[in-house]
C-alpha cells in the first residue's frame, strides 16, 4: 500500500469514527429533547383533537317527556309502561315556514321567490295548485324536496303553499 493510500483510510476511518459519534450524540440529544412529548399516550392525543366542539339539542317541545325513574325504596321496581306512541298533532303551515322557509323566502336565497313579491309569484300561481306542490315535493332549481321538512305530510305542505 502507497503513501497515499494509507493517509487516505487513515483520514477516511478519522472521519467515520466522527460521524459515528456526533450520530450518537445526536440521537440522546433528540432522546432528551422528546422526553415530554413521548409520555402522552397517542391515543388520549388523537381523540382530543377529534373531539366534539359542541353539540346540536333541538327540543321544540313536541317531544314526550320521559317519565321520571321511581325512588328506590329496596322492594323491586314495577314494570314501567310503555310509552304511548308520539302523536304529535300536525303542523301549522306558519309553523312550517317558519322553520324551514324562512331563510330562503324572505331573503330571496339561491334564487327563492321572496314572500310578498306579486311579480314573481303570479307565473307559479297561474301554474296551477298541482304544479305548485309538485314542485315543492319533488324540489325546484337550488330548493330540495319539501324545503328539507322530510317529515312534514303532503297536506301540511299544502297548508304552507296556501
Amino acid at each position: 500500500m502507497s503513501h497515499n493510500d494509507k493517509q487516505f483510510a487513515t483520514v477516511f476511518v478519522a472521519v467515520m469514527g466522527f460521524l459515528a459519534v456526533l450520530a450518537i450524540i445526536l440521537f440522546f440529544i433528540a432522546g432528551y429533547l422528546t422526553k415530554e412529548v413521548s409520555s402522552y399516550k397517542e391515543e388520549e392525543i388523537i381523540l382530543g383533537n377529534i373531539e366534539p366542539v359542541g353539540k346540536v339539542n333541538i327540543d321544540d317541545g313536541s317531544a314526550p317527556k320521559a317519565p321520571a325513574a321511581p325512588a328506590a325504596t329496596g322492594a323491586e321496581p314495577a314494570a314501567a309502561a310503555p310509552m304511548a306512541a308520539a302523536t304529535a298533532e300536525p303542523l301549522s303551515g306558519e309553523q312550517i315556514y317558519q322553520r324551514n322557509c324562512m331563510a330562503c323566502h324572505t331573503t330571496g336565497a339561491a334564487g327563492a321567490p321572496k314572500i310578498g313579491d306579486a311579480a314573481v309569484w303570479a307565473p307559479r300561481i297561474a301554474q296551477g295548485m298541482d304544479t305548485l306542490m309538485n314542485n315543492v315535493t319533488n324540489g325546484l332549481n337550488a330548493m330540495p324536496p319539501k324545503g328539507l321538512c322530510m317529515t312534514c305530510s303532503n297536506d301540511e305542505l299544502k297548508s304552507v303553499v296556501d
